[in-house]
Formats: structure tokens, sequence, C-alpha cells
């Protein structure tokens, strides 16, 4: 573990626990009069949505309304729908109620009511002018940590791949983290969620590791790793070990929930400011061309990303297989390594994912294309342990087919 350079951005208030939903509208109180809630239409159509609105509107007297059209992959006109419907509604707080999508889409419509458009001119890093309106963020799925990172994902159908906003100021101002709001969650999507998370954990312990620079965290959003992502990565490794498969088995077990919930949470906050390397910025053009699911696509890929980094982040990994009790303490570095590579194999395939990129539809005549697209997420590509060029990615994609 680093030790001589740490950052953290977080929410200024971070609930969790079974039954925390029942505190928004207390905290949509300090925050203003008018709360606009981003939603889906399957949450749309649970009691879970009235029983938040009857706590925000009786028993906190605030005007609420909903927007319940989020898609998933979050589709730029969908972000611009919602804000020409809601602008005159005028927020002053904007609840994100959902998937990592409905979480995204309030920060972005936020985003857009506090500051003129287009979207695209705040593509990239600290684009963000300033504060924008506040956000409480209330996660149904374990996996994005987009309710305490500074990131929101789009897909924008001038651009091939998804597209960041990465800045400070879009981190919510309140995570309420229920996991009680996770026991609908199907099996399927528990597990590739579970996988997303765990990815963001596994690649912030190991990404690069760059000179304390004092100015690094006010111009880069991903510094790398650092001790304090480091803490929340542990942590958020051992958690999703111990209780993914449980979790995915049987979706009422709350401990289970509760213990994932919770490890997405410290990995969000890991990679909030460690940041993810290539897994992520290959499963871009990945899901692009194939339209599955972001967390599948990185489940896919992250054994064979370690395999890629083994030689530059064995101390990282070594550390990772003694978390989950896959080596000891007394194991040489790189056998520790590779039994951590091995473990999150063995994970994977017990809760479903698949081994091979073929299964999400993948041939050898796609690799050149996509070789050269990931090396778009420059954010990404640079934060990974190993040197990275389209070459070695075609061949990590080579050994994923």
């Amino acid at each position: 573990m680093r030790l001589d350079y740490g950052v953290t951005r977080a929410p200024a208030r971070l609930f969790f626990g079974p039954g925390q939903r029942r505190a928004i509208g207390r905290a949509a109180r300090d925050l203003g009069r008018k709360v606009l809630i981003c939603t889906d239409e399957r949450l749309a159509r649970l009691p879970i949505l009235q029983e938040i609105l009857e706590d925000i509107t009786v028993h906190n007297g605030l005007e609420a309304t909903v927007f319940d059209a989020t898609e998933p992959e979050l589709p730029l006109a969908g972000i611009l729908d919602c804000v020409a419907e809601y602008r005159s509604f005028d927020p002053d707080v904007i609840v994100g109620l959902g998937g990592g999508s409905c979480l995204d889409l309030a920060k972005l419509v936020s985003l857009l009511l506090s500051y003129e458009g287009p979207l695209s001119q705040y593509y990239g890093e600290f684009k963000v002018p300033g504060p924008v309106r506040p956000l409480i963020a209330v996660p149904t799925t374990s996996g994005t940590g987009s309710e305490v990172t500074p990131v929101a994902v789009l897909a924008d159908p001038e651009r091939t791949m998804k597209v960041g906003i990465s800045s400070p100021a879009l981190i919510p101002h309140t995570a309420i983290c229920d996991p009680e709001l996770t026991v609908t969650c199907p099996p399927g999507l528990t597990a590739i969620s579970g996988a997303d998370a765990l990815a963001h954990a596994v690649e912030a312990f190991a990404a690069v590791s760059r000179p304390p620079d004092p100015r690094m965290a006010m111009e880069r959003v991903f510094v790398g790793k650092n001790t304090l992502s480091d803490h929340y990565a542990l942590l958020a490794i051992k958690l999703i070990f111990e209780s993914l498969r449980r979790a995915v088995a049987d979706g009422g077990d709350i401990e289970a929930r509760s213990a994932v919930m919770l490890g997405a949470t410290y990995a969000g906050l890991a990679f909030g400011s460690g940041g993810t390397a290539i897994a992520h910025a290959i499963q871009y053009p990945v899901g692009a061309q194939t339209h599955t699911a972001h967390g599948l696509g990185v489940g896919i890929l992250l054994p064979y990303t370690m395999d890629f980094n083994m030689q530059a982040a064995s101390a990282s990994y070594a550390e990772v297989g003694r978390v989950i009790g896959a080596a000891s303490a007394d194991q040489p570095d790189e056998e520790a390594g590779r039994a951590a590579i091995a473990a999150v194999r063995k994970l994977f395939g017990d809760i479903g994912i698949p081994a091979s990129l073929r299964n999400i539809a993948l041939t050898e005549d796609d690799l050149d294309s996509l070789s050269v697209l990931s090396m778009n997420a420059a954010r990404l590509v640079e934060n990974n342990p190993a040197a990275v060029d389209p070459e070695s990615i075609k061949q990590i994609l080579m050994r994923a087919l």
C-alpha cells in the first residue's frame, strides 16, 4: 500500500444501511423546497417510489415531481428531454434514484440546469465551471459507485463510444445507500454490477503510481494509486469476494446485499480518485459495438487485463490475493498475484460471467478497430500500471476471445 500520497473525493454526507431511504425527504429539505426525482420506468411502477414521494411531500412539506424515462446506457437525447421538460419547474435539488444511468442522468441534468449547453463542452476533466444544483444519489444496484464519484457517462450519437464528464462538482451532495433497495435486482444484473464494482476496486488499487505533486489532484481527476484510494479499494475487494456469490444466489439475503452495496460504495470512493484502467478503456468500444451491459464487458475483460499487467502490478495483485485469502503472507508476490487472478476468474465463473468475448458476439475481425478505439480513452490508458499500445490491446483481446 502506498503511504506517501492520498486523495479522497466524496459526498458531504453518506448514509448507509437498511432503511436509510427514509432519510431522503429530510435530506432534501436541507437543500431546497422543490425536488426533481430522476428514475426509470420500472422503478416508477414500484411502491417504493410512492413511499419516497410521500416522505418528501407529506412528511417534509416539499414540492416534488418525477422524470421516469431514464434509458439504459444514458443516451444524450434523454438528458436533453429531461432538462427541457423540467427547466420551468426549476428544482432546487435533484434526486437520482436507480442504477448508474439514473444517477448519471441526475448529475447531468443538474449540470445543464446550472450552466449553458451544449453538454459536449464539458466532456473530459475539470470542464464544469463551478458547483451544480445539489444532488441526492440513491442507488438501487451495487455496481457503478456513481453515488460517490465525480464522473458521469453518457452515449452521444456523434461519438463512437460513450463519453465521460469528470469533475468534483458532479459529486452528489448526499449519498443514501439502502441495501433494501437492491433486493429486487435480478441475479444476472446483480452479477454484472458486482463484477463492475470489483473491477473498479482492483483497477484503482493497481493503478499507475505517480510522483506526489501537490498540484496533481487539481489537474487530474484520476491521480492513480494512492494511500486513501488503496484503503477503500481493499475494503471493497474483501467485501465483494466474501458476499457477491451469496447476493447472486439469494437476492433476499440482506446481509450479503449490504456487504456488496458497501463494497460497491467503497469501490466508488477508490476509483473516484485512483481511477480505473484498461479493462474499462477496452470495454467502451466493446460495449458500443455489441450493445451489451458495461459490467458484463468489464467482467469478461478484467482477468485478461490483470494477466497483461502482472509484471507491472505483481505487488498490488499479491496484496489482493492475500486480503481475499487466495494467497498466504509468505508466498512470493508473483505467485500470490496469480492466485488472485485465478480467484477473480473463479468468482466470475461462479456467478455466470462468461469467460470469452465470443459470448458477446465478437470475432477476430473486430480486433483491429477495437484496439485502436480503446486508445481513445486516454485517461484510463494512462492510468494503467503497464504501458499500453494498440498492439498490446489486440493481444489482450485475442486472449479474451
